[in-house]
């Protein structure tokens, strides 16, 4: 039986409906997201600063900040959402985005995530 061209491209289109709509593993999803937290983590951990400023007058503090991040890894905007209420600490935050910038590319084929990073400095 030889199929015609339309019934070729109906088969073909059912094919790649049917790819496309197989669920995918939210174990495998968690897994995945579960390593991208870690490498973040990691990153964030090697490029944040202590200013020696702050570690003169021990000044200490935590803050919020609110990432937007392209699939690729590029971070395309940040807010600080809780500043530390220190300016030699605040004003360090956009340096460290700088440098954490690109971050890992985004798990699974995601477009775009937007998270809270905890930032805290400590001096113990």
């Amino acid at each position: 039986m030889k199929l015609s061209a339309s019934s070729l491209i109906k088969t073909s289109m059912l094919v790649a409906a049917l790819i496309f709509s197989a669920p995918v593993s939210h174990e495998a999803f968690a897994d995945a997201m579960s390593d991208w937290q870690k490498a973040v983590v990691q990153k964030v951990a090697a490029k944040q600063v202590y200013p020696r400023m702050a570690v003169a007058q021990q000044i200490e503090g935590k803050a919020k900040v609110r990432l937007t991040v392209a699939a690729d890894g590029t971070i395309s905007h940040f807010e600080i959402v809780e500043p530390t209420g220190e300016d030699v600490l605040d004003n360090s935050i956009p340096k460290l985005v700088e440098r954490l910038n690109p971050l890992p590319a985004l798990p699974n084929g995601q477009n775009e995530m937007s998270f809270v990073l905890p930032l805290n400095w400590s001096l113990d």
